[in-house]
């Protein structure tokens, strides 16, 4: 009972954080290659996952799949699923501050990354398909223009 408050109140913290809708911010990071020109997809969880959290890595791999294929394979666009419990994803999750399930864009361009946290907009549009589906594929379009 009491690891199942603890989760809830987690996930409650992250969603109230990122109720403002997407976030944006830099950071410059010396290990990218000043060359690199991609967007990284990362879509965070934790090892026990709701309906949503699970709709959300689906329509993410679907819109990816579907629109944006030939990036992928280009490796101009990269997909992450990374567990936050795992302790190898651990200093990735804090550096994006997942503590759960999270939905982010890296745009790297000239050596800085750009993320763009979408946990938000993933938690409200994550049980539907179409609807999640067109509004990240318009997201990841407009920063495929950016590069």
């Amino acid at each position: 009972m009491m690891m199942k408050l603890i989760s809830h109140a987690l996930f409650l913290t992250v969603f109230t954080l990122c109720a403002a809708g997407m976030t944006r911010f830099d950071c410059k990071v010396d290990s990218v290659n000043q060359s690199t020109l991609k967007i990284e997809v990362l879509d965070f969880h934790s090892t026990h996952r709701c309906a949503t959290c699970i709709a959300i890595e689906s329509n993410t791999r679907y819109t990816l799949d579907t629109f944006f294929n030939k990036e992928l394979k280009e490796g101009k666009i990269t997909f992450r699923i990374i567990n936050v419990d795992k302790k190898e994803n651990e200093k990735i999750a804090e550096s994006y501050g997942a503590y759960g399930t999270a939905l982010f864009l890296n745009v790297i361009r000239d050596g800085k990354e750009t993320r763009i946290g979408l946990t938000n907009f993933a938690f409200l549009k994550g049980n539907d398909r179409e609807a999640f589906s067109n509004e990240l594929k318009s997201k990841v379009e407009s920063e495929l223009k950016t590069l």
